[in-house]
């Protein structure tokens, strides 16, 4: 530029550019073939645009991308940590109907005990396979005596037989040391039912092979020996085996109870004269 207006006044270079800007506005403006020239030139500008185009296309996308998986794996960690606790509350509400059902059919069972009874907790379990006792949240600051019966919602589960304070241990029917007087509620049969280490199982003694005993009979406490109240439920009749080369037949018999089960237990408020029955038979008891 200063090679072409070298040695020119200013007012004649300023009247030059003015006439050559006039000059290509009206060209422009009345020549069609101007126009096309210049859409020509676009048109064969247009792949080196897009060409140039290309590398901010690819980041703006490649940021997409980068930002949208970001927000994917948060998103994904949100709803896993949702459905956790989602499952944990689900396992919550199950565990609470369970709990509920079972508290439903304590009180249903309560309404059949004649005595007074106090609603317990099972807290321990006897790990030993050969012992079948459990520990109840309740000790002689409650009261708790030796021998004192214990239920739940289906029938007897065992009774007393060692205090502290605050808890106690419940032999349970089945434990092979337990023997406990019944009778058939259907027509008043006495034996007793012994504990055969199995806790889905009893045997009653010494069943004459002539006795009127059958399969679904239920067997109550018959109240014999003090220790527990007549008419509460302890098992039905499963099995009865007849041999005729043997004098007595041989009945298995199931526990109404739920004795692997029953968290929520019954412990019966018995008379003072059957704790006194209780307490002797106790001292007599090896």
């Amino acid at each position: 530029m200063k090679l072409l207006f070298r040695g020119r006044s200013q007012s004649r270079r300023f009247l030059v550019l003015f006439l050559l800007a006039i000059i290509l506005i009206t060209v422009n403006l009345l020549s069609s073939r101007v126009q096309e020239g210049r859409a020509f030139i676009s048109l064969l500008l247009t792949p080196l645009q897009w060409f140039v185009d290309v590398p901010s296309r690819v980041a703006g996308e490649v940021s997409d991308l980068v930002v949208d998986r970001r927000l994917l794996i948060k998103e994904n960690a949100m709803l896993k940590t949702e459905n956790l606790q989602l499952a944990h509350q689900v396992q919550q509400i199950d565990s609470l109907t369970e709990e509920n059902s079972q508290l439903r059919r304590l009180l249903e069972g309560r309404k059949r005990v004649r005595h007074e009874v106090e609603l317990v907790e099972l807290i321990g379990v006897n790990p030993d396979p050969f012992q079948h006792q459990v520990i109840i949240n309740r000790g002689t600051e409650n009261k708790v005596f030796i021998g004192q019966p214990v239920l739940d919602a289906g029938g007897v589960m065992g009774q007393v037989t060692e205090m502290s304070h605050y808890t106690s241990r419940v032999l349970l029917i089945t434990d092979a040391r337990h023997a406990l007087p019944v009778e058939v509620n259907r027509n008043g049969f006495r034996s007793i039912a012994l504990g055969k280490g199995q806790v889905d199982e009893l045997e009653l003694e010494h069943v004459p092979d002539t006795a009127d005993i059958r399969v679904g009979d239920l067997i109550v406490t018959s109240g014999l020996a003090g220790r527990f109240p007549r008419g509460y439920p302890v098992a039905r009749v499963s099995d009865v085996v007849r041999d005729p080369g043997q004098p007595f037949a041989r009945v298995r018999i199931k526990p109404t109870a739920l004795l692997d089960k029953s968290r929520h237990l019954l412990l019966v408020k018995m008379p003072r004269q059957l704790r006194q029955i209780n307490a002797e038979v106790a001292e007599v008891t090896p």
